[in-house]
C-alpha cells in the first residue's frame, strides 16, 4: 500500500502545487509573448449571444453590447434564440426595428447551445466572433481590448477575464473568490508560456476562419472551440485587460450545479474528442493532463491516498491521513466556525477543496449513469 500511498501523494501535490511552480518558472524562463496591439484598422466583429429563456437579461445585454468602444460600422450582434418560449424574440425583435446592427436568429425547438453557436457564426459576418452570454456585462472596453491580441497571427483565440461583482451577497464569496483567482492565476501562466487548456465561455473570441462546428449536445463549447484553434496549430491566450462581470453563485447548492455541469463535460469531451488524449495528437497534451483531465481523477486518488494511509504503519502516512480528515471535518463545520478568524479562513479553503472533489467524483458517476444523452439535453 505505500507505493500507492506516494503516487497517489505525488499526483495531489503535482496538480495542486507542482504543475503551477513549474508554470512559473517556465513564464520566467521561456516566456511567450504576444505581438499585442489596438489596430488602427479595426476588423469587422460579430457578437454572437447563444440565449434561451433570457428576457430578465437579454435587454441590458444588447445594450451593454451597443455602448462597447469599438466602431458601430464594425460591430454586429447576433442573437440567437434557441426555443425561447418566454418573452426574449419579442424583446430582440424590437430592438432590430432601432438599429440594423442587431439580428436576431429563432427557432422553435430548444437545440441545445452548441446548435446555437454554429447558426450565429455561420450567419455572422466578422473575420473576428465574440462569444458571450446573455447574464454577464463587459466593460466598455472589452471588445478592443479582445481584438488587440489578434494583431498577433499566431493567435486563434482570446478569452478576457471574468470578474465577480463585489457587493454579491453570496454565502459562498470568499470560497468562490479563492477557487476562482487559483484558476486564473493557472490560465494567465499558460497563457504567459503558450496556450491555455480552455476559455472564459463568457468573454471569448476566435477567428471564424479557425472555428469548427459543434458536435450536437457538447456541454463544454468554451472548452472544444478553443482547443479546435489549438489543434490547428494557433495559440489560445487569457487576456486580463478584456473584462467581463458576473455574480457569484449564491449558494454551494447553485454553484454544485454549475460545477457539476462542467465536469460532465470535460468528462464528455474525453469520450467524443478522443484526440485530447493524444500525446502525439494534442499540441499542448501535458497542459491539458495537467490542468484537465489529472483534476477530474483526483477525487480518486484522494480516496486511494485515504485507504493507503490507513492500511500503512508510519507517522508520515498517519500524519496525511489525520490532515485529510481534519480538511473534512472542517469543511462541514465551516459556518460554525465564522467568529474565529484564522480558523475560519482555514475552514473555508478546506470547503472549497472538498465541494470540488466531491462534484467532480459525482459528475463522474452521473457519467456513467444510463441516458447520459437527457442530462447533456
Amino acid at each position: 500500500m505505500k507505493p500507492l500511498f506516494w503516487i497517489s501523494l505525488t499526483i495531489i501535490l503535482y496538480t495542486y502545487v507542482g504543475y503551477p511552480c513549474l508554470l512559473y518558472i517556465r513564464s520566467i524562463l521561456l516566456p511567450r509573448k504576444v505581438d499585442r496591439m489596438v489596430l488602427f484598422s479595426e476588423p469587422m466583429v460579430s457578437v454572437v449571444i447563444a440565449a434561451h429563456n433570457e428576457e430578465a437579461n437579454i435587454k441590458s445585454r444588447i445594450e451593454n453590447i451597443m455602448t462597447q468602444d469599438y466602431p458601430e460600422t464594425k460591430l454586429e450582434i447576433i442573437v440567437v434564440s434557441d426555443g425561447s418560449t418566454d418573452s426574449t424574440n419579442k424583446v430582440v425583435d424590437e430592438i432590430c426595428g432601432r438599429t440594423d446592427r442587431l439580428k436576431l436568429i429563432k427557432y422553435e425547438h430548444n437545440m441545445g447551445k452548441s446548435y446555437a453557436l454554429n447558426q450565429g457564426v455561420s450567419q455572422a459576418s466578422g473575420e473576428l466572433i465574440v462569444f458571450t452570454d446573455a447574464r454577464q456585462q463587459f466593460e466598455k472596453n472589452a471588445v478592443k481590448e479582445l481584438i488587440a491580441n489578434f494583431n498577433d497571427p499566431e493567435v486563434g483565440c482570446v478569452s478576457g477575464e471574468l470578474v465577480f461583482h463585489k457587493e454579491s451577497t453570496s454565502a459562498i464569496k470568499s470560497q468562490m473568490q479563492f477557487y476562482w483567482g487559483f484558476e486564473k492565476t493557472i490560465r494567465k501562466m499558460e497563457s504567459a508560456t503558450g496556450s491555455v487548456a480552455g476559455a472564459t465561455g463568457a468573454i471569448c473570441a476566435v477567428r471564424k476562419s479557425l472555428y469548427k462546428p459543434l458536435p450536437a449536445d457538447v456541454l463544454l463549447d468554451d472548452v472544444l472551440i478553443p482547443m479546435n484553434v489549438v489543434f490547428q496549430g494557433y495559440r489560445n491566450i487569457f487576456d486580463s485587460h478584456a473584462i467581463a462581470y458576473d455574480v457569484i453563485s449564491r449558494d454551494m447548492s447553485q454553484e454544485k450545479q454549475r460545477k457539476i455541469r462542467t465536469l460532465l463535460g470535460n468528462w464528455q469531451l474525453l469520450k467524443i474528442v478522443p484526440r485530447l488524449l493524444s500525446p502525439t495528437g494534442n499540441p499542448i497534451f501535458i497542459r491539458y493532463l495537467s490542468h484537465k483531465i489529472l483534476r477530474l481523477a483526483l477525487p480518486f486518488f484522494t480516496i486511494l491516498l485515504v485507504l493507503a494511509s490507513f492500511m500503512s504503519a508510519g507517522f508520515i502516512y498517519k500524519a496525511v491521513l489525520a490532515i485529510v480528515v481534519i480538511a473534512v471535518l472542517l469543511s462541514f463545520a465551516c459556518n460554525r466556525l465564522a467568529g474565529i478568524r484564522y480558523l475560519n479562513t482555514i475552514s473555508k479553503l478546506a470547503n472549497t477543496f472538498v465541494s470540488m472533489h466531491y462534484f467532480a467524483l459525482l459528475s463522474f458517476f452521473l457519467f456513467l449513469r444510463p441516458g447520459e444523452r437527457k442530462i447533456w439535453k
